[in-house]
Order: C-alpha cells, then sequence, then structure tokens
C-alpha cells in the first residue's frame, strides 16, 4: 500500500501481521465424559471450536491433539480417561509440556480446566491424585463444576456441597474452590446461564503474562476486558499520531495516518474475535466516505467530521491527528463490539454495509468531539 490508500489486501495482512503478535492462548481441559466439557468450550469461545474432528497429534502415541481456532488452542485427550488412563496421560502431557517449553509462548499450555458435573453429585480421589498431577507438570488448574442448577440466583444446594468438599480437599487449584457454571440456559426447565465470566476471570488470573491478548481476543463472555484491550490499542496508536503530526500536516496529505491506523484497525478488530474477511469489508465498508470506489484516506475522513477542516486551519497538527486517531480507533471499537454480537447484518446474515458505515461514521463524529483539542 501506499501512505495514502486504504485496501483491502492491505488490511488482510496487517490483520494476519496483528494476528501472529497477539498470539495464541491454548487451553487443556480434562473431566469424564459426559460433564458438558464441549459445551462449555463453546459457551466461553463463541463457536463450535470444541473438537468434532480429527486434530492434529502431538504425541508419538497420538493420544493428545490440538486444536488450533484462531487465538485459541485447544488440548484433547480422546480416547483417555481420568482414573483408568491417569498415568499413561500424565506421561504423555508431561513430555508434550517439557517440549513445548522449548518452543515460544504461544505454542505452550497455558492454563488447565478440570470440570465434574454438578449432578454427579462426587469427587473421586483419583480426580483429585490428577490434578496434582498436573500441577505438578506446572500447570495452573482451575475446577469447573458444570450443569450447576440454579434458582433465584441460589445454586442447588448439592452443588454447594461438592464445591465445600473440593474446596476443603486443600488442591493445587486457582481461587481454592471450584468455579459454578451453567453453560447454556434452558427455557424449558427455566435454567439461567451462569459462571462463564467467573470462569474467564479465573483463567485471566491463572494464564502468564504475555497470553493476555491471544485470551481477551478467544473469549467472547467478556466484552469489557476487549473493549479495554483495544483502548489501550487506540491510545498507543493516537500517540504515534502525534508525533507524525509534529510537523503540521496539509489536510490534503493526511493520508501519512494511514498506516498507523490501518493497523490500529487491524488490531482492534482481531481483539474482538471479529474474523479476517469480516473484519476487512466492514473496514472497507467503514472507510468508504469519499470515493465509492472503496479507497479512504485520512483527509477524506477529516471531511466527515464537521468543522475539522476549520479546526486546525487547513493543516492536521500533532494535536488534531492524535485526536483524529482516537475517534477513529474508538468508533471502529464499537463496530467491532457490534459484529462480536452478530450485530451490523441484513436479514440474510450478511454483513450490512451501509449500517456499518452509518455507524462508523456516526461514531466518528461523537468521540472526536470528546477527545478533540481544546476539550474540557
Amino acid at each position: 500500500m501506499t501512505d495514502e490508500t486504504f485496501s483491502e489486501d492491505s488490511f488482510r495482512q496487517e490483520w494476519k501481521d496483528q494476528a501472529r503478535e497477539i498470539g495464541r492462548f491454548n487451553l487443556a481441559i480434562f473431566g469424564k465424559t459426559g460433564v458438558g466439557k464441549s459445551t462449555l468450550i463453546n459457551a466461553i469461545f463463541g463457536e463450535d471450536v470444541a473438537p468434532t474432528g480429527v486434530g492434529e497429534p502431538v504425541t508419538m502415541e497420538e493420544h493428545l491433539y490440538i486444536h488450533r481456532s484462531g487465538f485459541l488452542g485447544l488440548l484433547d485427550t480422546r480416547g483417555l480417561e481420568i482414573g483408568k488412563d491417569t498415568d499413561a496421560l500424565i506421561k504423555e502431557l508431561g513430555a508434550y509440556i517439557k517440549r513445548m517449553r522449548q518452543q515460544p509462548l504461544s505454542e505452550q499450555i497455558h492454563v488447565a480446566w478440570y470440570c465434574v458435573r454438578a449432578t454427579d453429585r462426587r469427587f473421586e480421589e483419583t480426580e483429585a491424585e490428577f490434578i496434582r498431577k498436573l500441577h505438578q507438570l506446572g500447570l495452573p488448574v482451575v475446577v469447573v463444576l458444570t450443569q450447576v442448577p440454579s434458582r433465584a440466583g441460589q445454586y442447588h444446594a448439592d452443588a454447594v456441597t461438592l464445591a465445600e468438599h473440593i474446596a476443603s480437599l486443600d488442591l493445587p487449584i486457582v481461587n481454592g474452590r471450584p468455579i459454578l457454571v451453567m453453560s447454556t440456559a434452558d427455557e424449558f426447565t427455566g435454567q439461567v446461564q451462569h459462571g462463564l465470566k467467573d470462569l474467564v476471570d479465573a483463567t485471566f488470573r491463572a494464564a502468564p503474562a504475555g497470553v493476555e491478548a491471544a485470551l481477551a481476543a478467544a473469549q467472547k463472555v467478556d466484552l469489557d476486558r476487549k473493549r479495554k484491550q483495544a483502548q489501550a490499542v487506540v491510545r498507543t496508536a493516537a500517540a504515534s499520531a502525534l508525533t507524525v503530526g509534529a510537523i503540521p500536516i496539509p489536510v490534503a496529505d493526511a493520508g501519512v495516518l494511514v498506516p498507523i491506523q490501518l493497523a490500529m484497525m487491524a488490531r482492534v478488530s482481531a481483539i474482538y474475535g471479529v474474523k479476517m474477511e469480516t473484519a476487512t469489508l466492514a473496514a472497507t465498508a467503514a472507510t468508504v466516505a469519499v470515493s465509492a470506489a472503496g479507497r479512504a484516506a485520512a483527509g477524506g475522513l477529516l471531511k466527515l467530521i464537521p468543522g475539522a477542516g476549520t479546526i486546525v486551519g487547513g493543516v492536521v497538527s500533532g494535536a488534531v491527528a492524535s485526536s483524529f486517531t482516537l475517534a477513529i480507533g474508538y468508533a471502529w471499537a464499537v463496530v467491532c463490539g457490534e459484529l462480536t454480537q452478530g450485530r451490523l447484518r441484513g436479514i440474510d446474515g450478511a454483513l450490512d454495509n451501509n449500517m456499518v458505515r452509518e455507524l462508523f461514521q456516526q461514531q466518528v463524529g461523537v468521540w472526536f468531539k470528546k477527545v478533540k483539542p481544546g476539550k474540557g
């Protein structure tokens, strides 16, 4: 790309670059058959990422598989049962963890979830011993009680009793006690979804430094975390724009800001977990402000903001470049938040370019008024 143009190809490449930099959060999930592991994974990460087909084997014995889906890696213990095959599983897992610790952080296993179905009303010593062995391998373990019934905000007494029993064992687990969840709501029984944000919070606390962005991008439960990370990216881009604008830029040449804003928009969309093609189409729709051919430059986008040209007297100062970049970034984050929730689409499910464009332009104007130089 040149400094003055935005193109779909340039955005796709930037999205790939930013996604590569964000990396991947890798989760190992354990528990007996039927405890609801796949349902839980899909509830937290928002799509069918739980393994349903053949994964990539990561041991010679081919009992462990890594399923990669964007910013999430999921370790599956196919064919092995806790209790029956514990020794074999720990042996394979230990060898894999040792080998992966020689690799970049995005290739390592970061957190383990151990799932127990609350309605089983029991927790066996073999499960407790398995958790201790996971801890010995250096894996932080979050214990999750799944399928926990509740009524009027109160958990079922049997689930509470089971949780208290597990907590009393003094196991090396995150928070010292299980997280109680119901992965999906059930209209027939009146059960409501609960506990997912608590599980996400515990996972963030357990995850090593360096994978927060990947975990934020992968999970779909806590939009506030995504928003905070996106805002940090926007502020960094605005600081870069301030430096570029240290020597005032003629409005006609304001396209020099495009590389900064392109990288910012790509990273924000990645943090929100918006897939590359969807993000590319939305970014193109959002920035087609002047030319129907799909070419947009910062100078053109400035014209969307009433009075922006007169504010700067025909040139873009560092302060205005920074404020303008903040406005674009915050507006784009709003668009990405809507996309993450399945909005801005027509009745056929396809992306509605007009809705994207109108929301983006409206938000740019709103945010520029909030952050423009001299405000407040």
